[in-house]
Formats: structure tokens, C-alpha cells, sequence
């Protein structure tokens, strides 16, 4: 599983969001409102999930080691 590829977390930030959308939709009785709040939460996690993924690109492998060592 090395060789896993790297992609966008867009999609599973906006699936994340329509499944709380879904929810929240239903038990309030307004699931058009919901839904797309959902959309644009799953947005919004998708562009922190790519975001935090890239920094940790940049970074050496042994960035967390002690430099003192």
C-alpha cells in the first residue's frame, strides 16, 4: 500500500458535509436548506483537508526527529 496515491480530499470534505446535511435536514424538517449547508461545510473541509495535507508535503521525513540528535 506504498504506492497509495496522494489526491484531493475534496471529495470526501463534501461527502462528509452532505451526509450532515442529510441529517440535519431531515430531523429539522427542511432538507433543501440543509443540504446545501452541507455542501458548503464539505467545501470548507475539503479546502482544510487539502491544505493541511500539502504543508505536511513540504516538510523531510524526519522533520519530527530531535535535530539535536
Amino acid at each position: 500500500m506504498a504506492d497509495r496515491r496522494k489526491g484531493s480530499s475534496m471529495g470526501i470534505g463534501i461527502a462528509l458535509g452532505i451526509s450532515m446535511g442529510v441529517a440535519l435536514g431531515i430531523a429539522l424538517d427542511n432538507l433543501a436548506l440543509y443540504m446545501g449547508i452541507g455542501v458548503a461545510i464539505g467545501i470548507a473541509l475539503g479546502a482544510a483537508f487539502d491544505a493541511n495535507g500539502s504543508s505536511d508535503d513540504d516538510a523531510p521525513d524526519d522533520a519530527s526527529e530531535d535535530p539535536a540528535r
